[in-house]
């Protein structure tokens, strides 16, 4: 069973991909700066209803800004 940090990384490595056509994965690098990130993002939501996501340069040079909503990582962490 997948963490809840570990499913808020799989989910903005999926966004990330998505937007970009880039895999993040592909990176130890990007992964462990990614999944600090989320761990962040995660302790931000037990005390706000929403939050941002800014890595700059993430994954070949391409930076990542997003933001997500306590309702919307409860609804992405219960659907995997």
């Amino acid at each position: 069973m997948l963490s809840r940090s570990q499913r808020l990384v799989d989910h903005f490595a999926a966004e990330f991909q998505r937007r970009h056509k880039k895999d993040p994965r592909t990176s130890p690098h990007a992964m462990r700066r990614l999944r600090a990130a989320c761990e962040g993002a995660k302790r931000a939501l037990s005390t706000s209803p929403q939050t941002a996501l800014v890595l700059k340069a993430l994954h070949d040079g391409i930076d990542c800004a997003t933001s997500i909503t306590r309702q919307r990582c409860v609804r992405s962490c219960k659907r995997r």
